[in-house]
């Protein structure tokens, strides 16, 4: 029966949509069963849903059960940081005017806008306010500095920022800086990313002075003549992920010797500079601060051979400084009277080395491991003295071993080395391979004798990093000695 009536609503359907399109709607229509057309449509509308319940319930399992409802997200609308755009202040991104007011209403805008409470104290936080380059090209007169001290929580990134030809020339593009006094800090946690900063050769890059946690992240900076980054002052400024180079190269340039300025200048403690190359300058990194660290940086700023140093440690006396997985290309790293200094795992090449430079005659706990260096048969120690002022006195706690060394003088401060004589004084020299000239702190020996004889044997001598070992008679005898300058 529901076989015949589904045929016979089909019929309907077809016979209906012919007579309606047939004669419109001016008359009423009839089936050949004797119903109007409505009574057929809602006839065929009840038979579709009793069809379509029955397939459901055909093809639901006995174990369903429903999913519960999801949960309604929050009504409210979710906090966004405040995003400030450049160019609505009328900044000009494709760098033909000035943009420099426009640039510093925005910034001030940022600093006086609603803020999430304070970090440090009298440092209020922006909430992670923005202010977007927008990718444009800005061309300024004088450097970008906040209108005020005491903010934190910032932002500024994506986009180019070129000194004007009458920008200052002892000034910073972004300085942050402030004439005002603080309790604390000027800043906590601005972050300057994705920028590529073009100095025109005027000034440096950035300045960042009495500030804390600071963030500088994947920038480009150029064209500077005085510092590329300055960080004066204040408490942990990373810098990570970042180039810079006076003139823009890739080595061997023919004008290397005249590269002047310094990469970056950490005149603060506690700071790091991570996965940085620094291609053109004259010093690639000047630390006058303590316990920083430096990793995984690649200097190949102007060439030592042309006057130039990768990295120039000049605090002597407490250097409290680490250089870890680094690539000094041809460039030294220079360390005055160091004090707590720890060099490893990195990569000297091309006479690369590092100079140790007497200023009160002080070396204590230094540690040099765990490097390779790659000469050019020069006759270059790989840890060089300079005591052009004066000589190393105070020398103690000094570990340089384990250094893997081609094409270039070993050096080391604790060494073995083996002999083999007949006679009654065996004279083992040191002299090539110890750092320090006249200096055996310890010495260890043995001495084994061929045959039957039982030799008395003394050490008689280690001035000149010589060791002198005498038996009470002669002998073939192996001596095998072991020497240390550094130790305690």
């Amino acid at each position: 029966m529901e076989t015949i009536s589904l045929v016979r609503f089909i019929i309907l359907a077809i016979t209906s949509f012919f007579v309606t399109h047939a004669y419109g709607e001016s008359m009423p229509l009839r089936t050949p069963y004797g119903e109007t057309h409505q009574e057929a449509m809602l006839g065929l509308k009840a038979f579709k849903a009793s069809i379509t319940r029955r397939v459901s319930i055909a093809l639901t399992p006995s174990s369903y059960s429903p999913s519960p409802t999801p949960s309604p997200l929050p009504s409210q609308d979710l906090k966004k940081p405040q995003v400030y755009l450049v160019t609505s202040y009328g900044a000009d991104p494709t760098g033909n005017s000035d943009s420099t007011d426009a640039l510093l209403a925005a910034m001030a805008d940022a600093a006086k806008g609603p803020s999430e409470g304070f970090l440090m104290e009298d440092i209020k936080d922006l909430g992670g306010a923005q202010i977007n380059l927008e990718g444009g090209k800005y061309i300024i007169s004088q450097p970008l500095q906040l209108p005020l001290a005491g903010v934190g929580n910032l932002m500024i990134h994506g986009g180019t920022i070129r000194g004007s030809n009458n920008f200052p020339s002892d000034r910073h593009l972004i300085d942050m800086s402030t004439s005002e006094e603080s309790k604390s800090y000027n800043y906590e946690y601005i972050t300057l990313k994705d920028l590529l900063l073009d100095s025109n050769f005027r000034g440096g890059g950035i300045a960042i002075k009495n500030s804390l946690r600071i963030n500088i992240d994947n920038c480009y900076i150029t064209h500077f003549n005085t510092t590329g980054i300055l960080v004066q002052g204040g408490h942990e400024t990373y810098i990570r992920n970042t180039f810079l180079g006076q003139h823009i190269t890739a080595g061997g340039d023919k004008n290397e010797r005249s590269f002047s300025g310094t990469g970056i200048s950490l005149q603060g403690n506690d700071n790091a500079v991570t996965d940085v190359v620094i291609f053109s300058a004259a010093i690639g990194i000047m630390i006058t601060g303590q316990a920083n660290i430096i990793s995984g940086v690649h200097c190949y700023n102007k060439a030592s051979g042309f006057g130039g140093t990768g990295i120039y440690l000049k605090l002597p006396g407490l250097t409290q400084t680490r250089i870890v997985n680094s690539y000094m290309d041809y460039t030294d790293i220079v360390a005055e009277d160091p004090v707590q200094l720890h060099i490893s795992s990195s990569f000297f090449l091309g006479d690369a080395n590092i100079v140790l430079k007497s200023v009160k005659g002080v070396v204590n706990g230094l540690n040099i491991v765990d490097n390779m260096f790659s000469g050019l048969n020069n006759g270059v120690d790989m840890v060089k003295l300079d005591q052009s002022d004066s000589a190393f006195t105070q020398i103690d706690q000094v570990f340089v071993a384990r250094n893997v060394v081609k094409g270039m003088n070993l050096k080391a401060t604790a060494a073995k080395l083996s002999m083999h004589g007949n006679g009654t004084s065996w004279t083992v020299d040191f002299s090539k391979v110890l750092l320090f000239p006249n200096l055996i702190k310890h010495v260890v020996y043995s001495l084994s004798a061929n045959g039957n004889t039982f030799p008395n044997h003394a050490l008689r001598n280690v001035s000149r990093n010589r060791v002198v070992i005498e038996t009470d008679e002669a002998v073939s005898a192996n001596v095998f000695v072991t020497v240390d300058q550094g130790s305690s």
